[in-house]
């Protein structure tokens, strides 16, 4: 990219971050579940048709999908794909601040008001300049990233990465973890495949005083977490990284009841597909020969969820090298792998792809909670940085 292009992105970044503030600001004072986002859809709607990019609504159940088109470019030309997701979370805000959720019980708590405005930013500067543009650019508005299946499967059921062919795709996502002015990168693999475990546990109930007339199913669930601890620790090559985690234990007796039912929950993940199938079979069957072996039975059922997310090295290594001449080598941090899941890890199943992070916190502002949190909040200079990044990402 030539010093004029960076000048108009840094200049142009400047004078729309207002702006993209009040976007953003007015997309988190009103969050919508996932697959649920009809106003989210149709206020990104209005954005672009102000901006002039055509576009179209509905992809994928409440998705958004345009596309910049310089006159160079043939009806046959690959497309560069940017991407951003639209939906909230299920959790009551607790930030006291002026845009402030207006839905109860729903929260923009994972950035995602953020990533969007971001690229409704970006967009309109790629717009101004796309005759300079060396591909096409599609820009892509997901709903559902937060719930099962993914809304990734259904914009791609739905033909995003075609008619243009998407050559390759970029996405960013906050990052609570780094200051506010930086940016991170991770070749390969980055984050983990993600399933949840519903386990119910068939016993019989009684009396405490007569636990030999029962069969206890809370005694059954303890055995099940503590011995499927051993398939992480035994079964798993060390080399591979992997959790197994139970967040919900249920089992309503009394000090003196034993219950005749427990439920459990939890998730697995891990970053290699083969131990993956390997490891949900050991955790269904040792869960049934746990119960079986007491007398009692276990029901599981597995939710398939996610991939695992890797980063094309070349793909990753170029955007990298143009946050590092942007922004200064200083601002620019290798990521470690995370367990934690996305679902535009199906994209990288299809195409080359770039999943990197904005740094959005600032301690002297209190700006530390992560995502999830009923206090997430942002630096909102990140959205500059957010900006200039997907604005780069064409040209990288």
């Amino acid at each position: 990219m030539n010093h004029e292009l960076k000048n108009i992105i840094l200049n142009k970044s400047q004078e729309l971050f207002e702006k993209v503030k009040g976007i953003r600001e007015y997309i988190h004072a009103n969050p919508e579940l996932s697959y649920e986002e009809i106003k989210t859809m149709n206020y990104v709607s209005e954005q672009l048709t102000k901006i002039g990019i055509p576009h179209k609504i509905e992809v994928g159940k409440t998705g958004v999908v345009a596309e910049i088109r310089a006159s160079h470019h043939s009806d046959t030309a690959e497309a560069i794909g940017l991407r951003a997701d639209l939906d909230a979370l299920p959790i009551q805000e607790e930030n006291d601040v002026t845009y402030r959720s207006t839905i109860d019980g729903v929260m923009h708590a994972c950035g995602h008001d953020v990533h969007t405005a971001i690229l409704l930013g970006a967009s309109e500067i790629l717009n101004e300049i796309k005759e300079e543009l060396p591909f096409p650019v599609k820009l892509i508005f997901q709903p559902g990233e937060e719930k099962n299946p993914g809304g990734a499967t259904y914009m791609i059921a739905d033909g995003v990465l075609k008619n243009p062919t998407v050559k390759k795709m970029f996405a960013l996502h906050v990052f609570p973890d780094m200051e506010v002015g930086k940016v991170g990168f991770k070749e390969g693999i980055y984050m983990a495949s993600c399933d949840e475990i519903y386990i119910t546990i068939n016993g019989k109930g009684g009396h405490g005083a007569t636990p030999h007339q029962c069969i206890d199913p809370i005694v059954i669930g303890a055995n099940m977490i503590t011995t499927m601890q051993q398939i992480v620790t035994r079964k798993c090559d060390p080399k591979i990284p992997c959790v197994l985690s139970f967040g919900h234990f249920e089992a309503l007796g009394a000090t003196n009841v034993i219950p005749s039912k427990a439920y459990l929950k939890g998730t697995f993940r891990t970053m290699n597909e083969e131990w993956r199938a390997d490891a949900l079979k050991l955790i269904q069957s040792t869960a049934e020969q746990i119960a079986k072996a007491s007398g009692g039975t276990a029901d599981v059922t597995i939710s398939k969820g996610y991939p695992y997310l890797e980063n094309d090295p070349a793909t990753t290594k170029a955007m990298k090298e143009s946050a590092i001449q942007f922004l200064g080598k200083e601002k620019v941090e290798d990521l470690p792998i995370r367990l934690t899941a996305e679902d535009f890890s199906y994209y990288s199943q299809e195409v080359p792809v770039c999943f990197f992070r904005l740094g959005v916190r600032n301690e002297e502002k209190g700006i530390t909670y992560g995502v999830h949190h009923p206090k997430f909040n942002i630096d909102d200079e990140a959205l500059k940085i957010g900006i200039q990044m997907m604005s780069l990402a064409p040209f990288s």
